[in-house]
C-alpha cells in the first residue's frame, strides 16, 4: 500500500524544516511505500525556495507550486490530482497536526473505514467563547446538515481511500465536506482523537469571517447532493411555498376588506404580489435549471450515479 502525504502550504517557510522532519520519525519505521506532495499556494515569502530545497534532496516529495494564491480548497485538490497513493493523508503544515498521529487513522483504516477524520478535542480550550462555542455549533449545524456525525469538520488531518476521494469536486471551502460526500457515494466514515498544538511561527489564515463562506458553501453541497439531478423540486419547492403565503395573503386582504378595511390600507395586496411574483421566478429557474442539468448530463456522457462492482460485465 502506498501512502500520498497532502500538505497545503500558505506562508509556512519556517515550519516547513519541522514539518518534514516530524514526518521522516514517522516514516522511517513505516513499512509502507510513500510520497509527499507538498503543495504551494502562492506563498508571498520563502516557502516555495525551502520546498525546492526539500524535493532536490528527497525524491519522495513532489512540488506542486501555484503561481498566486487560490486557497486551500484548490491546493488540496491540486495535492489530490498529483498524488498516486493508495491512501491520501491531507495535513496542514503549520505543525498543528501532529504527523505521529497518522499510524492512528491507518490502523482505524484498517477495520474497514474509507475515510477517518480526525479529531482535535483539546483545541480552543483557552478561547472557550470566542472560539470554541462558535466552532462547537458550527460543527453540530455542518453533522445535522449532512446527516455524518463528526466532532471536527475543520481538521485537515484525514485518511481517504483513493477511490472515495478521486474525482470529488472542490472548490471554495469544500475540502471539509469531502467525508460527508464520501458518505453520501456510500463510504464508511469515522473519526479519531488527534492530538493539536498551536502553530510556533507564522500566523493563522483562518479567521471567524470564514465561518460565513462554510455555511453557504454547506447549503451549495447539501443541494449537489439531493438536487443536482432534479433542481425543478428544489427551486420548485421554495416557489410553492412562496406562491401559499402569496394565496394567504391575498385572501387575508379580502376578508379584511369585507369587514370595512379598505385594501390600500394595508400592505397585504403588495406582498401577495410579491410573493406570488418570487414563486414564478422561482418555479422558472427551476425549469432553466433543470434544461441545463440535462444538457450536462447529456452533452458530457455523464450520468447520474456511481457505480461500485460490476459482474461478469
Amino acid at each position: 500500500m502506498k501512502i500520498s502525504f497532502i500538505v497545503p502550504i500558505y506562508n509556512e517557510a519556517q515550519n516547513i524544516p519541522l514539518l518534514y522532519e516530524k514526518m521522516q520519525l514517522i516514516v522511517v519505521g513505516f513499512g509502507e511505500d510513500y510520497e509527499i506532495v507538498m503543495v504551494d499556494d502562492g506563498s508571498t515569502d520563502t516557502s516555495r525556495d525551502v520546498i525546492k530545497k526539500y524535493a532536490q534532496k528527497d525524491k519522495k516529495i513532489k512540488a506542486v507550486i501555484f503561481k498566486v494564491n487560490f486557497g486551500q480548497t484548490a491546493a488540496l485538490s491540486a495535492g489530490i490530482a498529483h498524488a498516486t497513493g493508495d491512501v491520501l493523508v491531507p495535513m496542514d503544515a503549520d505543525m498543528e497536526n501532529d504527523p505521529a498521529d497518522v499510524p492512528t487513522l491507518l490502523a482505524k483504516m484498517d477495520e474497514g473505514y474509507d475515510v477517518v477524520s480526525g479529531w482535535r478535542k483539546e483545541r480552543w480550550k483557552r478561547s472557550f467563547f470566542t472560539r470554541r462555542i462558535p466552532s462547537y455549533l458550527a460543527n453540530k449545524a455542518i453533522s445535522y446538515i449532512t446527516g455524518i456525525k463528526l466532532h471536527d469538520y475543520g481538521c485537515t488531518l484525514k485518511a481517504y481511500r483513493r477511490d472515495v476521494i478521486y474525482g470529488v469536486p472542490l472548490y471554495g471551502e469544500m475540502h471539509r465536506f469531502i467525508p460527508a460526500y464520501a458518505s453520501w457515494q456510500g463510504a464508511k466514515v469515522t473519526e479519531v482523537p488527534v492530538r493539536y498544538a498551536p502553530r510556533r511561527f507564522g500566523k493563522s489564515n483562518y479567521g471567524i469571517s470564514r465561518t460565513f463562506r462554510v455555511l453557504l458553501d454547506l447549503i451549495l453541497i447539501k443541494f449537489l447532493d439531493r438536487y443536482m439531478d432534479r433542481p425543478i423540486h428544489f427551486f420548485g419547492g421554495i416557489g410553492f411555498f412562496f406562491i401559499f403565503f402569496g394565496t394567504l395573503s391575498g385572501l387575508s386582504a379580502l376578508i379584511l376588506r369585507l369587514y370595512g378595511l379598505h385594501l390600500v390600507q394595508t400592505p397585504l395586496p403588495i406582498l401577495t404580489v410579491f410573493l406570488w411574483i418570487t414563486g414564478v421566478n422561482l418555479i422558472g429557474m427551476g425549469v432553466l435549471a433543470e434544461m441545463i442539468m440535462r444538457t450536462y448530463y447529456e452533452s458530457r456522457g455523464t450520468k447520474p450515479y456511481v457505480i461500485k462492482e460490476t459482474i461478469n460485465l
